[in-house]
């Protein structure tokens, strides 16, 4: 029996696979301790199974987890006091980062804070050449100075990056044993060991958020696992991280930063996976919709998609990790979303979120803002009476009286056309968050899928795909809980690089080998170690690279994990003119190629395929009929159908209500919905 658990702004999400079968479950999130939530969740599955949580926990073989923890505490500000040390003469490093504006004439924006204030920042006298020859011997006596110092301001973490200690890392080394012995028990992150890119800019920047993340992960990791022992829990621990892949926990700890996106990671691997079986392959648009945010990435030809260009907040105003990882755009738009009217008169939904404490009016925990949520029980979309099974009962009359007093009075309309607004509204958001990864990037989203993953995804999955001219809907019986079952179907996975620049024209053969064959050693090392479970292991090779004179690089893949012939090269040359042409679409091929940083992964299948199936129940007809609001044809009745009662060979037409105990589906008019041989529920226009 393997758990995966993922905990989100509102609800944590837990799904339960033994053998061919799953079992969903979901509690509310504790912000103030997530653990406690994790394990609520826990004792659900526990007391469907009539198990005693001990007894449960025990037969568990390894437990996945994701959380929103990491980045939640950089966006409110609760990461560790951290300090950064760098080379004498560059201490703005994170300061003037690499330049670059998202609104380039709007000078009414300040410049963004570094992420470490100029007041925690130190100049280490040192230098390392770009050839690795040292320049400037370490001052050691200066250090133990910043110790002091550091010892003064009660600092909690310190991130060490020193100018090309990617090349040499002798100096940093010291420092971050100096460190180790005059400030014992304070965390230390190294630049070379935790992320050797060529850029200074988000080299430091990794290193520092993973340092003040140490503290607070380290923490929870530590209360997660042991609180889970106690609770009778014997097996594994993992934690997804931001490449799509899972890792042992004590291995996140030690770098937290690859759990900033742990959570929306995972809802890719999920959907590609759903589009596969469901949807003959189509190119898929996965939405993501939470109780907080509106999660969408796109996988097309079985690829998950990924970026290196990372961000905390807004591109150029936030902050980046410095790390490759999933592509994932988010906005504030999700079932906790808040609706509020501005000083001009316009409606507007989010970024505000209720989240699960107070949460939505409806859930009757002290909420007094109308939300996304609260509009879809008036318009009869959710049935109040029978939310997460019926094990939450919510106020409808309190959601009508507050969209009346803060929504529909001061724009002069009926509840229900304010009801119907908003969710009109947080679509044309939704829409607008697809067009960045679709139509901005030339993809004709008529050739894709829209994938309706969280429990809000089915709210208006079916409007946002309508929108786009979608080739239809997907909502995977997992769905609810996607990012939690994109967990059990991930690999354990780690990345290694090493920096060797090298030209096409003067190719370093023996050099970049010897890179080459460290990289696989590594990568040896982590599936004889964390993978060695793995029913498979594989090392693919890669490399960063640009045309002469380029100022970014691109990730080319390799075919082989040596390059020891003019043969070899010739096929890497030719494969980064095909990758730079599909990215785009020109190539020089008469332009020397610059190799910057040669990188290796390791994958660890512990799972083949995807997930086991939701058991299937007796088929069953119409519950009831329901009516519902719909702003082309206003109040209308509406069939309520059970998701899991649902039979594959049964076609229904909208307008209807397909629901179970963690999701609704609204299946719009003049639209058809069919469950399918996997189990999701398939529509079309």
């Amino acid at each position: 029996m393997r758990l995966a658990c993922d905990t989100g702004g509102t609800f944590t999400d837990l799904v339960v696979e033994e053998g061919d079968t799953i079992r969903l479950f979901k509690a509310s999130t504790t912000p103030d301790d997530p653990v406690r939530g994790v394990l609520d969740a826990l004792r659900l599955a526990a007391d469907h199974a009539g198990e005693d949580l001990a007894t449960f926990l025990g037969r568990a073989d390894a437990f996945i987890h994701g959380t929103t923890r990491a980045i939640n505490a950089i966006l409110t500000g609760n990461t560790a006091k951290t300090a950064f040390l760098t080379t004498k003469g560059h201490p703005d490093i994170l300061v003037i980062r690499e330049g670059g504006r998202t609104e380039p004439f709007n000078f009414t924006v300040p410049f963004p804070e570094p992420y470490v204030p100029r007041r925690l920042t130190f100049e280490v006298p040192e230098r390392v050449m770009a050839n690795g020859t040292v320049r400037e011997a370490l001052d050691e006596a200066a250090v133990l100075e910043i110790v002091e110092k550091l010892k003064a301001m009660k600092v909690e973490a310190v991130g060490v990056c020193l100018l090309w200690s990617i090349v040499n890392p002798v100096h940093e080394k010291r420092v971050g044993e100096l460190l180790a012995e005059h400030l014992p028990g304070i965390p230390v992150s190294l630049s070379h060991s935790l992320n050797p890119t060529l850029r200074e800019y988000r080299r430091a920047s990794a290193t520092v958020i993973d340092a003040s993340l140490k503290p607070l992960m380290f923490d929870y990791l530590d209360s997660l696992t042991r609180r889970l022992g106690e609770a009778g829990f014997t097996g594994r621990t993992l934690m997804v991280t931001s490449g799509g892949g899972i890792m042992d926990a004590s291995i996140v700890a030690r770098a937290p930063i690859h759990s900033i996106n742990s959570g929306p990671a995972m809802a890719p691997v999920a959907g590609r996976f759903y589009s596969d079986r469901d949807f003959d392959g189509r190119p898929a648009i996965v939405a993501d919709t939470g109780g907080t945010t509106y999660d969408v990435s796109l996988v097309r030809d079985g690829r998950i998609p990924w970026t290196r260009e990372t961000w905390i907040g807004q591109p150029f105003r936030g902050h980046m990790t410095g790390f490759p990882s999933v592509d994932v755009k988010s906005i504030g738009a999700g079932g906790g979303s808040i609706a509020w009217v501005d000083d001009g008169g316009l409606l507007r939904v989010g970024p505000q979120s209720a989240g699960s404490t107070p949460g939505p009016v409806s859930y009757g925990k002290g909420g007094t803002e109308p939300t996304v949520t609260d509009c879809s029980i008036i318009l009869g979309y959710i049935d109040p009476d029978f939310f997460l099974g019926g094990t939450m009962v919510l106020d409808r009359e309190a959601a009508r009286d507050v969209l009346k007093e803060k929504i529909a009075d001061p724009l002069g309309l009926t509840v229900e056309e304010a009801a119907a607004s908003v969710l009109t509204l947080a679509t044309e958001k939704m829409v607008g968050a697809i067009d960045e990864i679709t139509v901005n990037q030339g993809i004709d989203p008529s050739t894709a899928i829209l994938m309706g993953g969280g429990g809000a995804a089915g709210l208006n999955a079916v409007a946002v795909g309508r929108r786009l001219g979608c080739a239809g809907v997907l909502i995977p019986e997992a769905g609810s809980v996607l990012s939690a079952a994109g967990a059990l179907m991930s690999d354990i996975s780690s990345d290694y690089a090493q920096m060797l620049y090298t030209t096409d024209a003067k190719f370093d053969f023996d050099a970049v080998n010897a890179v080459l064959a460290s990289l696989e050693e590594r990568c040896k090392a982590f599936a004889a170690g964390p993978g060695s479970d793995a029913l498979r292991n594989t090392i693919t090779f890669s490399v960063e690279a640009r045309y002469m004179h380029q100022i970014w690089e691109i990730e080319t893949p390799m075919e082989k994990g040596r390059i020891e012939t003019q043969a070899d090269l010739d096929a890497l040359c030719a494969a980064f003119h095909a990758t730079h042409r599909q990215i785009f679409e020109i190539t020089d091929d008469e332009s020397d190629i610059e190799f910057v940083t040669w990188r290796a992964k390791v994958s660890c299948v512990i799972r083949e395929g995807g997930t086991g199936q939701l058991p299937p129940e007796a088929p069953g007809g119409t519950l009831t009929n329901r009516k519902v609001y719909f702003s082309e044809t206003g109040w209308t009745d509406a069939e309520v159908i059970r998701f899991e009662t649902m039979g594959s060979d049964r076609e229904v037409a909208g307008p209807a209500i397909i629901e179970s105990s963690f999701t609704t589906v609204v299946v719009d008019p003049n639209t058809q919905a069919r469950r399918t041989e996997g189990g999701g529920l398939r529509i079309t226009f």
